[in-house]
């Protein structure tokens, strides 16, 4: 079995559900995938981390760090980063705050002294819907002055994230979309 093969094991053991389920984005839908179950679990979150690191090294322009909205994002930007560190191709990590700081700083960027300035970066997050909470993040880190080179996912679901960010001049990738998760 290969690394894909397993990692998709993995999200249909622990972390796909049938039934009537309120997703982040407000819809409703018939399943749910709770990406944490599987990105804090130890083999599933080194899996996603190797998967996207390699995504990450395939890509045609240098990604220089690697980020995405806390919560959802936190152990995969981290997984990526030690993959990296791993694979003796470091990248930092940074994570992207709902709110900014209420203190100090009151940066929405948690990492950001590890990012050269206009640095590359690779966007990535557990499970796409409508994409909103990417955009967001784009929204933020383009605004401190970084490009975003690549836009990943564990889970696309297939219900118009891809579109969305597609029309911001985003191409989404995906290790599994809704249709090759669950097929056999």
């Amino acid at each position: 079995m290969n690394d894909h093969q397993r990692l998709k094991q993995i999200i249909r053991e622990k972390s796909y559900r049938q039934g009537t389920f309120k997703l982040s984005s407000g819809k409703e839908s018939d399943f749910y995938i709770d990406g944490k179950q599987t990105t804090l679990d130890a083999e599933g979150g080194y899996l996603c981390g190797k998967l996207l690191f390699e995504m990450i090294s395939d890509h045609p322009e240098k990604i220089q760090a690697v980020g995405g909205m806390t919560l959802g994002a936190d152990p995969i930007v981290t997984a990526v980063s030690v993959v990296s560190w791993l694979n003796q191709a470091p990248i930092p990590a940074f994570i992207v705050r709902k709110e900014s700081k209420q203190h100090g700083t009151e940066a929405y960027l948690e990492g950001e002294s590890n990012l050269p300035p206009q640095a590359v970066v690779a966007l990535v997050e557990d499970v796409v819907t409508t994409g909103g909470t990417l955009l967001k993040v784009i929204d933020r880190v383009e605004a401190q002055g970084y490009k975003v080179g690549l836009v990943a996912t564990i889970v696309d679901r297939e219900e118009g994230g891809a579109e969305a960010l597609a029309a911001r001049g985003h191409r989404l990738q995906a290790i599994f979309t809704r249709q090759t998760l669950l097929s056999d």
